[in-house]
């Protein structure tokens, strides 16, 4: 019977920061697990490496659901995001091994296709109003059907969400960019640009917004209220969702969707949202919610109260993430909708993956597996660097939330 014979750890910076998984087996058969928590990659690392590598030696790699339940039970300290990081590198990369095993695309030991293809949407921003049309004129020429939309407040020294470069990546600076935030201004800018974008390209294509988390119930109710519409596919992260009785307030004042849980890492940490109907789409993803055994938990418990999948899928997801994301999507029944943003050209130095963009969606691989392979030569070219997320601060020099 094949055991872990090997568990390996890396990690490197190819346009930015991600720690990957390897595990082999006896066999000689590998599997890759994405283990990257923005801001935090190496208390992830450490984890893996001094706490859960010593423990897989020697198991069943088939044992999938019995691994997850003893590194998650068997800890004592449950949940928690390095936790849960961690947990899903090692569920995601014997969920590769099992592929290749089989001879079979994971998305086919997940019940197999519920559609043809998943249905993403790409980031769209500016400096002001113009520079955003032109993004998203941009985006569309590309062939995406949805389009998220951001501008940088008049005034205001920095906002997030705006593009700086070719690729978008906030996680920037050795050290927290400490941006100001002014709630009036952005509740008085962001719905005259949202229209604008309706008023230019139509409504012909799904027009989302990502608030941040930085409104309070009451605000983030005004501004659903303001920009019904502009028909928005959602709105992102309207209020901080540690509070999720608050998430009431905002459904009794706006019919504008709501999408919320790419900082949820567990099916606890949603369970109320989702049972209570108090968003539309759940954000959590493959990396940060304990891999893909326990992503489908919550996407199970999502699909009886309909709320669909919306998940997460911004540069601090490896191309890994990315593909068990996707496997996972087109075998769900009730999927909505994937981000995606792309990677730097020297992360495809480092990861291959099979994963295809064709008219407004991505494809899965169909090879063994996930269909992603890791180079560890390429990635020694990029060392590790030290990056964070800004830090929001109010106009009266107090932190903001996010």
């Amino acid at each position: 019977m094949s055991k872990i014979e090997r568990v390996e750890v890396f990690v490197a910076s190819p346009g930015r920061t991600f720690v990957t998984l390897r595990i082999t087996t006896s066999d000689g058969v590998t599997g890759l697990g994405d283990a990257t928590l923005n801001g935090r990659e190496l208390a992830v690392a450490s984890y893996l490496r001094d706490h859960v590598a010593p423990l897989l030696i020697g198991r069943d790699p088939a044992r999938i659901e019995d691994m997850w339940q003893y590194l998650y039970k068997g800890a004592y300290w449950r949940r928690g995001p390095v936790t849960m990081t961690a947990i899903a590198a090692v569920d995601t990369a014997l969920w590769d091994i099992k592929g290749k095993t089989a001879g079979l695309p994971v998305y086919q030991l997940l019940g197999g296709r519920s559609r043809d293809g998943v249905l993403v949407y790409s980031h769209a921003s500016g400096t002001d109003i113009p520079s955003l049309l032109d993004d998203v004129e941009r985006c569309l020429e590309l062939g995406y059907k949805a389009v998220r939309a951001q501008a940088a407040v008049p005034d205001v020294g920095g906002t997030y969400g705006v593009r700086k470069g070719k690729v978008y990546e906030p996680a920037a600076t050795e050290l927290p960019d400490e941006q100001p935030w002014d709630t009036e201004a952005y509740l008085g800018f962001a719905p005259t640009y949202l229209e604008a974008v309706r008023e230019r390209f139509g409504f012909g294509f799904h027009l989302l917004h990502d608030v941040h988390h930085r409104l309070t119930p009451i605000e983030a109710a005004r501004f659903g209220k303001s920009v019904e519409g502009c028909r928005l596919f959602w709105m992102e992260d309207p209020t901080p969702a540690e509070n999720q009785e608050s998430f009431r307030l905002i459904r009794r004042h706006t019919t504008t969707p709501v999408a919320v849980g790419e900082v949820m890492n567990s099916v606890w940490d949603v369970q109320h949202l989702i049972t209570e109907q108090l968003i539309d789409y759940v954000r959590t993803t493959v990396v940060h919610a304990g891999g893909i055994t326990h992503l489908r938990r919550i996407f199970d418990l999502a699909a009886l109260y309909q709320v669909r999948t919306g998940s997460h899928g911004a540069t601090d997801l490896s191309p890994v993430s990315m593909a068990a994301a996707v496997h996972v999507d087109i075998a769900v029944p009730n999927f909505g909708i994937q981000e995606y943003m792309g990677h730097p050209d020297e992360t495809a130095e480092v990861f291959r993956t099979g994963v295809t963009f064709a008219n407004g969606m991505l494809h899965p691989s169909d090879e063994p597996g996930l269909g992603v392979e890791y180079d560890e030569k390429a990635a020694e070219r990029f060392p590790y660097q030290r990056r964070y997320l800004p830090v929001a601060r109010r106009l009266d020099g107090s932190v903001h939330d996010w």
